[in-house]
């Protein structure tokens, strides 16, 4: 039997953990691009400015930006990127 109480009291605090994960994002994405991943590789499936292509065929673009700056006017959708 589901305890009903318990079921909404757990949906509540599971609701508050990523409300507060999403304001995490929010504040990070504003100064570090959301497609960088901890090794520094782009994973966007799109062309950016501040991508450098890695010596080993097939793997992700290095990404070159700053996380000091607004990466945001580097997109380009315009352009394809092929790995």
């Amino acid at each position: 039997m589901v305890d009903i109480n318990k079921y909404k009291s757990s949906i509540a605090k599971l609701e508050e953990i990523f409300r507060n994960i999403s304001k995490d994002v929010t504040e990070v994405s504003k100064w570090r691009c959301p497609y960088k991943n901890a090794s520094d590789k782009c994973t966007a499936k799109f062309g950016c400015r501040n991508q450098r292509k890695e010596p080993i065929e097939g793997d992700l673009f290095l990404c070159a930006g700053s996380d000091n700056i607004d990466y945001r006017p580097a997109w380009d959708s315009q352009h394809k990127t092929t790995i």
